[in-house]
């Protein structure tokens, strides 16, 4: 069966060891077939799993087999909570329907249990469940018979504390009888010690037996004849019969407070524990964070070490990193081999391996995959020491790990989505360029190849003058065409990280005069003014690189403004930075295209007198180069018309015996 809904339904069906189990499993499949579903086989492992019967292990056994046969993926949680751990599960899979075997067990009161069926619907109430005829009343017989049996099992701190209260209640009973108070305070000293014996033991059996204790002490040290069973007057009978229901009464409302009281405190431990946990994760920013943060609440919550073998290349898990109580940054272990295998057999199979599992079942500690839509992320192997959880530790450690998948899948599909976005922005740089290009580089092409065409079939009809007109506007479109490619090697060299800088101790003056020589041959119809401090401004730059800032930012001030503008080029220090500024009396730059000015590609659609635009590449190039330097580029307005361009770099530090 294809594991890949495409539909986005999950089923999920339950795994027992009754005989008609396999009648469940494929009527399950039959209905994720239908549905077009992923099907998942879900075992819920009794605490006391080794009591089993031999044969309800081998039927259970084949079930999982049949379950794997028809492709559904079977996963086994350990825990005596049934339908919660079921339930839970459900919504951490994001389950949309629960197909399980109807018992034939029956209420037998309105006040007994409910049934299992029952009890899922209750707690997985926005799943729908589908009930198939099934009879599995033999195995919840030895569980509750083992459940019970270790519920009644003595332990010898509760003996004492029985012993002692019992104590406690015949000699304030003897108290009272030298004071001379009616017996009926007596009776109630002993129910108290009931209440006190129910409260503090945890086996509801010593309850019981305290009741029972109760009227066969008060008869044998407060009723005639003493220190023995036998009463002169009937109507103890009655007082015996009375005493003995109020204790076991007493009693057992006791108990039942405690249980609900344990029960709340649980509760209200695992929302706490499993709100801390959500509220970590959603804070986490990157994969190490999560797989942190849900180690770190792991060992809180259960006292043991945990091992993680977080997702690696090649569908395999890393070498282990351990976190413990007191180092919770995941140090890197050498695991052995058998460590790793069973890491790679639980992250390959997504079912849990190692302790009280099917799978390598005599290590000592247990591997749980964390998964999620069929994507595994990592192996946690907790450090059991061949000491089972309890149920309530395990089902909140396997929320734990949901939570974990769940992060960790949010935390995939944002890193997705990056990627998805960083490749559209490349796309549409692309185009961009392809569009700009296409466009701009129409006008200088065409007068390359007109010119060319007029000089190959009139030169001789052509004038001096007008032939060396012709060859002055090639070079000046070829120049123009030259400086486009420069642009877009140097830029994309930077953007990439491939462009090395070859920095030197270069004098700012210097460079801005070395930079002139290379500016536009329209520079003549400027006015070009430098101003350089007396003090020497030593940089630490590239001086190629540097030079080409200054020219575009020349070369734009020239193109921008008309004939006859002012330029100014002035250098100077500013705190620990080297400041150049290139500034010009232009019709300057409206207030809209300014925040745009240094993207790449953007022009403003502008036109200088040519007809030829620019690509948007200089102030981008500039930019780069400059911050590649740790420097910074600005835009403001000159004063009272134009553009200031300035530059800051760090100056270099001149040692003392330079």
């Amino acid at each position: 069966m294809n594991k890949n809904s495409e539909t986005g339904e999950h089923i999920l069906v339950c795994i027992s060891p009754s005989p008609s189990n396999s009648k469940v499993i494929a009527a399950a499949a039959k209905m994720a077939s239908a549905f077009q579903a992923t099907l998942t086989a879900i075992y819920v492992q009794p605490i006391n799993y080794d009591a089993l019967p031999d044969e309800d292990k081998v039927r259970l056994q084949n079930n999982i087999k049949y379950a794997e046969q028809i492709g559904a993926s079977v996963t086994t949680v350990i825990g005596d909570d049934v339908p919660a751990q079921i339930a839970e599960y459900a919504h951490i899979s994001d389950t949309t329907k629960i197909v399980v075997g109807r018992s034939g067990a029956k209420r037998q009161h309105f006040w007994s249990k409910t049934t299992l069926t029952e009890q899922i619907i209750l707690n997985a109430p926005d799943v729908d469940v589908y009930i198939i005829p099934d009879s599995i009343a033999d195995f919840k017989e030895h569980k509750e018979r083992y459940f019970l049996a270790n519920q009644i099992r003595p332990t010898f701190r509760d003996f004492i504390i029985t012993l002692l209260v019992l104590a406690s209640a015949i000699g304030i009973g003897l108290l009272f009888t030298q004071f001379g108070f009616s017996e009926s305070n007596i009776i109630t000293v002993f129910i108290l010690g009931v209440l006190v014996i129910s409260v503090v033991t945890v086996s509801p059996l010593y309850g019981a037996l305290g009741s029972l204790a109760s009227v066969l002490l008060f008869n044998w040290f407060f009723i005639d004849p003493r220190f023995s069973f036998h009463t002169y007057e009937a109507e103890y009978s009655v007082t015996f019969v009375i005493m003995l229901i109020s204790s076991l009464i007493t009693g057992t409302l006791a108990n039942r407070i405690k249980s609900n009281a344990r029960q709340s405190a649980r509760e209200a431990f695992r929302t706490k524990i499993l709100l801390d946990t959500n509220q970590l994760l959603q804070k986490a920013e990157k994969a190490d964070d999560v797989i942190r943060i849900t180690a770190r609440q792991i060992i809180m919550l259960l006292n043991r070490d945990v091992i993680v073998f977080p997702h690696g290349k090649n569908d395999c898990p890393e070498e282990g990193l351990e976190f413990t109580g007191t180092h919770y940054t995941g140090e890197p272990i050498s695991s052995d081999k058998e460590a790793k295998e069973i890491a790679q057999w639980a992250f390959s199979n997504q079912q849990i391996a190692g302790f009280r599992t099917d799978h390598y079942s005599e290590a000592k500690a247990q591997y749980h995959p964390i998964c999620l839509n069929d994507y595994c992320y990592g192996v946690i192997a907790i450090q059991l020491n061949r000491v089972p959880l309890e149920a309530f530790e395990n089902s909140i450690m396997m929320s734990i790990l949901g939570e974990c998948a769940l992060a960790l899948e949010n935390l995939r599909n944002a890193e997705e989505k990056e990627k998805a976005s960083i490749m559209v922005r490349n796309e549409q740089l692309r185009s961009n360029l392809l569009r700009s290009i296409s466009h701009d580089i129409r006008t200088p092409l065409t007068s390359i190849s007109g010119n060319a065409s007029n000089l190959l079939s009139h030169y001789h009809q052509l004038d001096d003058e007008t032939r060396k007109q012709i060859f002055s506007d090639i070079y000046d479109d070829s120049e123009w065409l030259i400086d486009l490619v420069e642009n877009l090697l140097s830029i994309s060299r930077i953007e990439n990280g491939q462009m090395e800088l070859h920095l030197s101790s270069e004098v700012v003056s210097d460079v801005i005069e070395e930079a002139l020589k290379y500016v536009d041959k329209n520079a003549a119809e400027h006015t070009i003014k430098v101003q350089n401090t007396d003090d020497i401004l030593l940089v630490d730059i590239d001086a190629r690189l540097i030079m080409q800032v200054l020219i575009n930012l020349i070369n734009n001030a020239i193109k921008n403004t008309p004939s006859g503008s002012e330029i100014c080029i002035e250098s100077k220090q500013v705190g620990t930075e080297a400041v150049i500024t290139v500034r010009d009396n232009g019709p300057g730059i409206a207030d809209d295209v300014k925040p745009h000015i240094f993207e790449m590609f953007y022009t403003g659609q502008n036109k200088v007198a040519d007809g030829r635009r620019g690509v948007g590449l200089g102030l981008a190039l500039c930019k780069s180069i400059v911050e590649s330097h740790h420097g910074k580029i600005t835009l403001v307005d000159n004063e009272p018309t134009g553009c200031c361009f300035t530059v800051g770099i760090p100056m270099k530090e001149v040692q003392v015996d330079e």
